[in-house]
């Protein structure tokens, strides 16, 4: 059974699940790694300027509260500027993408960048078919992230995905405990091999993970972990890379581009996929 997710819900969980996880942060990291955020009506603008992996300079939650138009790709591109970034990035599902969209991005020195699909099924899906899972090696236990285990779990979170510049593992370490997120991992012994995380908007999720080993791989903790019963929300998502061009997909997937600006710049970079649960988007 396909699980159909309104786009723009999706696409605000997603975003705002970025925006949480960097800007929750503590003053003095906010400061170290150069941090800034931007409202544009329902989008949402992501800077980290000291972050060289340009991941999380992104900008996504469009067509939520109507098209999008000129004026709010002029805010975000100027708000990149004034971060002092290289390079942002415009997560837009192609659906609500505008008639005049090229002509947008041209004007803006806009050119498009890598795809992702957006893959959602519903909660109570999810967790029955965790019966097909096998069982757990046993010596490895999968349970909730509590914050004496903050740091650890997020320096297995953020060396998987490359984040390894200074305060970016203080950064996500301030995530967990935090409202409307649920932390898990997978212990070998004392230790964490594998996380997973799930940020909660409403009645949409957005779930990633990593983990240390290929063993760690299948005691991943988002196969294994969903958020408890009361307040659960009815669908979950994450994001993948995608080759071009990006073939049918049932209804419960989401084909999207993404558009690259190197603020200052005359031209723009060509973005490219990355690894794990979430793509780099730009480069």
């Amino acid at each position: 059974m396909s699980t159909v997710v309104p786009i723009e819900l999706a696409e605000q969980t997603e975003i705002r699940a970025y925006v949480d996880f960097v800007t929750g942060a503590p003053a003095p990291v906010w400061e170290a790694l150069g941090i800034g955020s931007l409202r544009v009506g329902a989008a949402l603008a992501l800077a980290i300027r000291e972050d060289p992996s340009r991941f999380f300079n992104k900008a996504g939650g469009f067509g939520a509260d109507g098209p999008i138009t000129e004026d709010v790709v002029a805010q975000v591109c100027e708000f990149y500027r004034e971060q002092g970034v290289p390079q942002g990035a415009f997560m837009v599902a192609p659906p609500l993408l505008p008639q005049d969209w090229a002509s947008i991005a041209a004007k803006r020195n806009l050119t498009e960048g890598g795809r992702l699909a957006k893959l959602g099924c519903e909660v109570d899906a999810l967790v029955g078919s965790a019966d097909g899972i096998a069982a757990l090696d046993p010596d490895l236990r999968v349970g909730p992230v509590e914050r004496h285990h903050a740091l650890e779990w997020a320096t297995v979170m953020m060396t998987t995905f490359g984040f390894t510049a200074p305060f970016m593992i203080e950064m996500a370490a301030a995530c967990v405990g935090r409202p409307n997120w649920r932390q898990y991992a997978v212990w070998e012994g004392e230790r964490i091999i594998a996380i997973g995380s799930i940020f909660v908007n409403g009645d949409c999720a957005d779930m990633f993970g990593g983990r240390r080993s290929r063993r760690a791989a299948a005691a991943a903790p988002s196969r294994r972990c969903s958020p408890p019963a009361p307040g659960r929300p009815r669908t979950q998502g994450a994001d993948g890379s995608s080759p071009r061009p990006v073939p049918k997909r049932p209804a419960s997937t989401t084909p999207r581009s993404t558009t690259c600006c190197a603020p200052g710049s005359s031209r723009c970079t060509r973005g490219s996929p990355g690894s794990g649960a979430h793509s780099r988007a730009c480069r």
